[in-house]
């Protein structure tokens, strides 16, 4: 099993508090909590996150530079609509990140992260088969989290989690035309790639998970 790996500290640094709030927004973004083309309110999010306006307006400017806000001349800022022919592009594109990202923690995860990602995946499989969606996103998120630390390409992961967050809103948006079963085998069959050592087999699971975005995507858009 062939690993690479970059230094690492023994701790972990305290999280900024702008990223704390970016990722909330992200969450409230992508479970459809703030609806599309809705109109942001900094006073309303203060109230509802219990967050700083300078974190939250950072976080907000970050958004708007990933494209999940847009700001337009007297609304201000909102929430960016969803746009069914482009979210192909992004899928597309996302296919490209995800396939690089598992190839690099392949090669780079340590034996502890081979452990944990087969982990994540196991709890979507069981999710998926109960029928237990906040438990099924929250390993989804989770996996996602194992794999990007495991592959030590932050370019690579600094372009894909914008991405991830519209297909998350997709997902929410249309979840009545999805297969959580086939979505949970497919991540099932990355984190064993990944696991395996072979970057080969991981990519070969980036590449069904993309697959399967994508079908879900066509068909959103056949119906």
């Amino acid at each position: 099993m062939a690993t690479t790996k970059k230094p690492v500290s023994a701790q972990a640094p305290k999280r900024r508090a702008a990223d704390v709030a970016y990722d909330t927004l992200e969450t409230l973004i992508s479970t459809l909590q703030l609806q599309p083309g809705a109109q942001v309110v900094e006073a309303e999010l203060v109230a509802r996150t219990q967050l700083g306006r300078t974190p939250l307006r950072e976080a907000l400017l970050r958004m708007v530079s990933t494209g999940l806000i847009v700001q337009q001349p007297r609304r201000g800022l909102l929430i960016s609509a969803i746009d069914l022919a482009d979210h192909l592009d992004v899928v597309q594109t996302r296919r490209v990140l995800e396939s690089l990202i598992a190839a690099c923690s392949a090669r780079r995860a340590s034996a502890q992260q081979r452990k944990d990602i087969v982990l994540c995946a196991q709890r979507m499989v069981k999710a998926a088969a109960a029928d237990r969606l906040e438990d099924y996103m929250q390993a989804d998120i989770d996996l996602d989290r194992v794999n990007h630390a495991a592959s030590q390409n932050p370019s690579a992961v600094k372009a894909v989690v914008p991405l991830i967050v519209q297909c998350r809103r997709f997902w929410y948006a249309y979840r009545h035309a999805g297969d959580t079963t086939e979505g949970a085998a497919a991540h099932l069959q990355l984190a064993e790639g990944i696991a395996s050592g072979d970057a080969v087999a991981a990519v070969a699971g980036a590449e069904r998970l993309s697959d399967y975005l994508q079908g879900f995507t066509e068909r959103v858009i056949a119906n």
